[in-house]
């Protein structure tokens, strides 16, 4: 079964607790803390499997989970971290935040595995609390919470050239007939119900992709039919193929069809309806040898506007190598670029931070040292990834939207002094 969206919950792993311990052993008299601290939960990645086409797997199963880090141990052991659940899809998938519709991520071209959401943060033991005053620490620091989010997945095929036009208007056939693609063929009261790929594979000719989008009715670009649906495999291609029936077997007038087909993709996405086009007058072999009124009719609407139209029959062959032809020298002038979309959702930074309490503290060294904690800063650095110049960014707009930049300047805080938070150490500038 052939499969190209499915929406899934996944979760990454809670963070191990850390360990209240102390050392007890013989003849080692009051010995001090040693919990060790608890493992990271495991990450929720996403990676490309060549092998794959298709999302039928995520239509089975719909929650997801990494393994959770385990809690610290005694005589300082440090808890196993969880083991991240890489989730393979195919070429081309795009990861959507499922309320919103905002790109998570593309996994295409050169972007082959991600992680979506990380995993929790382990506790550290009681064993990093022992003070002069505070010996016997009785505390240690809980595993951060794992985070759950609704995910969307849709396959958006990667192809060079989409193959267009109504149903039953020989789609299917052109397809198998210049490449190694089988779709079925027949007289369908609707429509293919599924895209294909095929290599284009025809005598001379080879080296580029098409794909066969499924038929399209009046208000695709509203979702009537399955038009979203189909539409969106359009998205990657370079340049289109209009395949119209000028036989007019169904009764079809194929300058309308042309027009109309073209007023869906303007509806949908208008970078999409502004790419190159060509489009094949099919079914030629159905026509009187005299009888070419409908070609030109296409070629006086179209042509003049730049659009070349090829007569040929998918049947016979006739007029296909010149039609390759000409999509072979029009990609050749289109700069080969990955369509790739754009991340727009960024699961670290959409979380919500409630007006929890944090405290500063300022130690009596010299030079003084400066200590921020509370659940409003473990919770932040948490889900932030501070290795990334994005999320360091967004945790320094964090630090002085929340009012702690001025709380840290209130308490004496100079440049080049030292920060704490929660084993993270930072040098002050502004």
């Amino acid at each position: 079964m052939f499969a190209d969206r499915a929406r899934i919950i996944i979760r990454s792993g809670k963070g191990g607790d850390g360990c209240v311990s102390f050392r007890r052993e013989l003849y080692v008299a009051n010995g001090g803390p040693d919990g060790g601290d608890g493992g990271k939960g495991g990450d929720i990645v996403f990676q490309i499997d060549e092998g794959l086409n298709t999302l039928t797997d995520y239509r089975y199963k719909r929650k997801y989970a990494a393994q959770n880090g385990e809690p610290g141990r005694k005589r300082r052991c440090h808890g196993a971290n969880g083991r991240d659940l890489v989730l393979k899809v195919p070429p081309g998938t795009v990861v959507l935040e499922a309320q919103s519709g905002r790109v998570i991520a593309d996994l295409s071209g050169e972007n082959k595995r991600q992680v979506i959401l990380r995993g929790g943060r382990g506790g550290n033991g009681n064993m990093h609390y022992a003070t002069s005053t505070m010996q016997v620490p009785k505390y240690a620091q809980a595993g951060e919470a794992c985070r759950e989010l609704e995910v969307r997945l849709e396959l958006k095929m990667i192809a060079d050239v989409g193959l267009l036009g109504f149903p039953n208007v020989g789609k299917s056939t052109f397809l198998s007939r210049v490449s190694h693609a089988r779709p079925k063929v027949a007289n369908y009261p609707f429509t293919t119900l599924n895209p294909f790929l095929g290599v284009v594979d025809y005598k001379e000719i080879d080296g580029f992709v098409i794909a066969d989008i499924p038929g399209l009715i009046e208000g695709a670009s509203q979702g009537a039919g399955l038009g979203h649906e189909f539409l969106k495999h359009i998205e990657r291609t370079r340049t289109i193929i209009h395949l119209v029936d000028v036989a007019s077997v169904e009764g079809r007038d194929p300058v309308e069809d042309v027009y109309k087909i073209n007023e869906e993709l303007k509806l949908y996405n208008s970078d999409v309806a502004s790419r190159p086009q060509i489009i094949a007058a099919n079914k030629i072999d159905a026509l009187a040898p005299e009888d070419d009124e409908a070609i030109q009719r296409l070629r006086r609407e179209f042509e003049p506007k730049g659009i070349l139209v090829y007569a040929i029959s998918a049947v016979s062959g006739q007029g296909v190598e010149e039609l390759l032809w000409a999509v072979k020298k029009m990609l050749a002038s289109i700069p080969k670029e990955s369509i790739v979309f754009e991340q727009e959702f960024f699961p670290e930074e959409e979380i919500v931070i409630e007006n929890l309490p944090y405290t500063v503290v300022r130690t009596e060294d010299d030079p003084p040292e400066y200590i921020v904690e509370g659940p409003k800063i473990e919770k932040m650095l948490g889900y932030t990834n501070l290795d990334s110049e994005k999320g360091f960014a967004f945790f320094q707009k964090f630090l002085k939207d929340g009012g702690i930049l001025d709380d840290l300047e209130k308490a004496g805080i100079q440049e080049g002094d030292t920060v704490h938070m929660y084993g993270h150490a930072f040098e002050y500038y502004k």
